[in-house]
């Protein structure tokens, strides 16, 4: 995988980057708001990444998905901007701030084990369409 440091490269994470935050900004304003007190937009960022991340790991590995910047494009930049560690910790500080503790326990289960169970079958996925 040829993943240097040049213009081609540095545009897709750049591009992919702006689309994915552009993307979970817009599922903050969707979906937060339905349970305020649990950020769902967050949420249902992290759980999509996750797929589309188990997805795109499939492809990458049945060689599909092979042009570096592209694969750049996808993974680091929009899937990196999609997904978000750092709204994550926040939000989970500010519900245990509040005493919330039962939903900030939920809160980061689901974040965490939602996520890699949605990695696995977005790969699952790929190797079912492949056969």
């Amino acid at each position: 995988m040829n993943s240097a440091i040049n213009f081609t490269n540095t545009v897709a994470v750049g591009l992919g980057a702006a689309l994915g935050a552009w993307s979970r900004w817009g599922l903050g304003i969707a979906f937060n708001a339905i349970l305020p007190n649990l950020p769902l937009g967050t949420l249902i960022a992290n759980l999509s990444g996750g797929l589309l991340m188990g997805v795109a790991m499939g492809l990458i590995g049945l060689g599909s998905l092979d042009h570096p910047s592209l694969r750049l494009f996808v993974t680091t930049g929009f899937l990196g901007g999609l997904t978000t560690f750092s709204a994550f910790t926040g939000e989970s500080l500010s519900l245990l701030h509040r005493h919330e503790y039962h939903l900030a326990t939920f809160h980061a289960f689901t974040h965490m084990f939602g996520a890699l169970l949605m990695a696995a079958l977005g790969v699952a996925a790929v190797q079912y369409v492949k056969h």
